[in-house]
């Protein structure tokens, strides 16, 4: 009865997350990815800033790069 009481004690502790690498790396690599995504909004705003037309359209689009840019450069934290 001991051994079981244990070996549950043990697979739950096990199973709760604390030997998680695969999580860990699995973070690491979405940060890099958010990271890239970031630098390529970034640029890509400042880019069509500078060449942009004086419409509605054009300010849409301007507003939907800048939303992208910030979600991307927001989520590094």
């Amino acid at each position: 009865m001991k051994k079981i009481i244990l070996m549950a004690l043990v697979s739950t502790f096990a199973m709760s997350g604390f030997f998680n690498d695969e999580q860990i790396a699995q973070e690491k690599e979405q940060k890099a990815e958010a990271s890239r995504l970031c630098k390529i909004y970034t640029e890509k705003t400042e880019k069509y800033k500078a060449s942009m037309r004086n419409d509605e359209f054009a300010q849409a689009t301007l507003n939907n790069y800048v939303r992208i840019e910030n979600k991307y450069c927001n989520s590094k934290s």
